[in-house]
């Protein structure tokens, strides 16, 4: 099996923390749901679903819900820094997005972005893994791929992709240095 030649990251819950519940409170505090009830419906509203797959136009959305988790930035720019290609590969929509493009540097030096409101599909979906494969020109066992949802790491291993559980920084590192990516572990 030939070894990787690019990394995919999701970018939620691998790049970036995100809580809803932030804006679950914020829209509580102007009407008259509590927090609680704007985020249940937040989490099982096809709103979401409809926004993320780019059927629907930008909202209002003030609050920051986005912070960076740090030690899997450092391992993007430790692989930047070797030549190696990176692609952003996310289910999510183009207010998140512009968000994170204007207010997180690093998620400008990718060398490609597939994202779920641009296709109208969502992971697992294999049209966006396919999309992927088009972008960075490569496939199977040539990506090496971070996810933290089960369902996508799966769609990524059935396409031949090195598909890793993303459940901490450490292990997503100790996978990419055991890929040959890197020399050894970040310090």
């Amino acid at each position: 099996m030939p070894g990787p030649q690019a990394v995919v990251f999701d970018l939620g819950k691998v790049l970036v923390d995100f809580d809803y519940s932030i804006a679950g409170r914020r829209i509580a505090a102007r009407g008259k749901m509590s927090a609680a009830e704007v985020q249940k419906f937040i989490d099982h509203s096809p709103l979401l679903f409809r926004f993320e797959t780019g059927q629907m136009s930008q909202q209002e959305f003030f609050a920051d819900i986005f912070s960076p988790i740090e030690p899997m930035l450092q391992l993007h720019a430790a692989l930047r820094q070797r030549g190696v290609p990176t692609y952003v590969f996310s289910n999510t929509n183009e207010l998140a997005v512009g968000h994170i493009r204007k207010n997180f540097p690093f998620f400008n030096q990718f060398n490609g972005y597939v994202c779920s409101y641009e296709h109208g599909a969502m992971k697992p979906d294999a049209k966006l893994y396919e999309v992927v494969e088009r972008t960075s020109r490569l496939g199977g066992s040539e990506l090496l791929y971070f996810d933290d949802r089960p369902e996508n790491v799966a769609a990524g291993a059935r396409r031949g992709w090195q598909a890793v559980l993303h459940e901490s920084a450490e292990k997503s590192q100790a996978a990419v240095v055991a890929s040959g990516l890197l020399g050894g572990p970040l310090v």
